[in-house]
């Protein structure tokens, strides 16, 4: 693809407000454009801003431009505003659903050992990482839930196997691996689902995940931030325990 071409889709992904997919950027020109053109100008285009505060980063719903997680300290100190904070009672939520989707509300109380309230679903369904994606055949079909495309989006991943693993004895490592690494995006997957045996989720395996979790959530935008209150761990925490 030549200079112009590439400067073309440069000049897309920097202005676009959301991710743009490879189908989206082949609009941009009359003539037909190959996807594997387009692929290869995408590359290239990662490589040009290798040494820049911006990179390019394929995720769940496309190719976006985003600084670089070096230079967030820096960009913090022109939105004073602190990301939402979450609960423990939250952030072990998630980390189960994450890595048992789909998973009912029962089983979800059946491995952290306490009652899930309310608020700490609605907190996930409302910042959009978690949805019912079906119903589970047993008595009273409770809903099943399951991880979004949105959270995956927060996370600059493309799907759920890019998660990491939870045997990596370096969470902080993996965080950062998260908030930088372009991954491979598998065109193939649909609903995708990670299920991990129920032995395998332990109380280990949870602090884990939190702390990565935690670790990645300071990534929130500002724009999608707005959404969601800020909770206490000592509100959702009393819930949980008044349960």
């Amino acid at each position: 693809m030549d200079d112009h071409n590439k400067r073309v889709i440069e000049t897309a992904l920097l202005c676009a407000q959301e991710p743009l997919t490879v189908a989206d950027l082949s609009r941009l020109f009359i003539e037909d454009i190959s996807t594997a053109d387009i692929d290869e100008a995408l590359v290239e285009i990662q490589r040009a801003w290798d040494d820049k505060g911006m990179e390019l980063v394929h995720i769940a719903t496309g190719w976006r431009f985003q600084s670089r997680l070096s230079m967030r300290e820096y960009l913090d100190r022109l939105t004073p505003e602190k990301p939402p904070k979450y609960s423990r009672a939250v952030m072990e939520t998630l980390a189960i659903i994450a890595y048992r989707q789909p998973v009912t509300r029962g089983e979800i109380e059946e491995i952290r050992g306490v009652a899930v309230s309310s608020n700490v679903m609605k907190q996930l369904e409302d910042r959009g990482w978690v949805e019912v994606i079906g119903h589970k055949e047993t008595i009273g079909r409770p809903g099943l839930y399951a991880t979004t495309k949105q959270f995956l989006d927060d996370l600059s991943l493309t799907n759920l196997q890019s998660l990491p693993i939870l045997e990596d004895a370096a969470p902080m490592a993996a965080a950062e691996q998260l908030g930088q690494a372009v991954m491979e995006f598998d065109p193939d997957a649909t609903v995708e689902t990670v299920v991990i045996n129920e032995g395998e989720v332990t109380e280990e395996v949870i602090e884990e995940v939190i702390e990565v979790t935690e670790t990645i959530s300071v990534e929130i935008t500002d724009e999608a931030s707005e959404a969601v209150e800020e909770v206490t761990p000592e509100s959702d925490e009393h819930s949980d325990e008044a349960k």
